[in-house]
């Protein structure tokens, strides 16, 4: 496999034998979709495809599915069967949702190969491939990490950012909560967003569920005032989407991106903290 951030249900599938192979499952649902991601990859999945749970594996904090610590990613991996060595693919149920958020951790303890596969699950059964309800038990692998630096942003170097001109804020959230018409679903969070941020709904990525294309992609970061020399920053409700934005970021080729953790269910739950409103 090539190193690139997605790869097509086709290449998969020539390679999904390869030993050194790892398939992952990283579905997840917002609570109001009403769905058992874990149940539904018991019903169906990529032969050989291991279940991650990203709420399982994450930081012990008051704000949802946080990054976890390097040694807790370690050993939850590990007894995936998964190493730092292994060619990864990390697909879900949505298309592409979910899987970004699991490939960009991945990226940041140091995975030396991991993709996303292009249009997930959906694509792959539209595309005739095997489908099985059989667990994988592999055998448990090391997997040691290596943390990428600067990969992550905190809420300081978010404030810093603001009206500084240091970084590009990306919300990957739709646009009705971006302008705060929207009420966030968790309690006592507030509606709007980051001020000086930009509206990227994480959806105008996609396509079907693919990511788009390279030349359309960057015509939707131009739009939104990022060029290849912007600093930029994602955000979204809770690190989940925000990282769609990061998936497109790498696949033209611009490295310079951090992935805001606590998004906006930290910054709208923190009434010290600026919001802004409306466009």
């Amino acid at each position: 496999m090539a190193h690139q951030p997605v790869i097509a249900v086709g290449e998969l599938m020539q390679v999904l034998d390869d030993p050194d192979i790892r398939v992952v499952d990283a579905s997840w649902y917002l609570p109001a979709a009403n769905r058992n991601a874990e149940q539904e990859y018991r019903d169906a999945h990529i032969p050989n495809a291991v279940f991650f749970d990203i709420d399982l594996c994450c930081a012990q904090s008051d704000l949802p599915h946080m990054m976890p610590t390097p040694k807790v990613f370690a050993d939850y991996v590990g007894k995936l069967g998964i190493s730092d060595r292994h060619k990864i693919v990390i697909y879900d149920t949505a298309g592409l949702f979910s899987a970004a958020r699991v490939w960009w951790m991945f990226r940041v303890f140091g995975a030396k190969e991991v993709h996303v596969l292009d249009g997930g699950f959906p694509a792959w059964q539209t595309q005739g491939g095997t489908v099985t309800s059989t667990a994988s038990e592999l055998n448990p692998a090391v997997f040691t990490v290596t943390t990428t630096t600067g990969a992550i942003a905190s809420v300081d170097d978010v404030l810093s950012a603001i009206g500084t001109g240091k970084a590009l804020i990306l919300d990957a959230r739709p646009t009705a909560r971006f302008i705060g018409e929207q009420a966030e679903a968790r309690p006592g969070v507030r509606s709007g967003h980051i001020p000086d941020s930009k509206s990227l709904p994480f959806s105008n990525l996609i396509s079907n569920g693919h990511l788009k294309s390279t030349d359309e992609l960057v015509g939707i970061l131009n739009n939104v005032g990022a060029t290849p020399e912007s600093a930029i920053v994602t955000s979204c409700g809770s690190g989940v989407t925000a990282a769609v934005i990061c998936l497109a970021l790498e696949r033209v080729g611009w490295a310079n991106y951090s992935l805001y953790d606590g998004s906006w269910t930290e910054w709208g739950s923190r009434t010290d903290l600026p919001i802004g409103t409306g466009t």
